[in-house]
């Protein structure tokens, strides 16, 4: 089923430090990364992954399933 672009920008800007964005689009390994740096990190990297986060909004048109996403 294709999924909100809209859904996966807002959940990049306000939660992309935690990576529940790529939860949301099904690129786990990817959101367990973001999460684990920001929580390891006590947070120090949460700058840095929300740039990365950024920087996804950019550029992931799809989800882990190659469906495009839905505007």
């Amino acid at each position: 089923m294709p999924k909100s672009r809209l859904a996966y920008i807002l959940l990049a800007l306000f939660l992309g430090s935690l990576g529940v964005h790529n939860f949301f689009a099904g690129y786990t390994g990817r959101g367990v990364t973001q999460l684990l740096l920001t929580l390891i990190s006590f947070g120090f990297l949460a700058p840095l992954v929300w740039v990365w986060a950024i920087v996804e909004i950019c550029t992931v048109t799809k989800d882990a399933q190659g469906v495009d996403f839905v505007s």
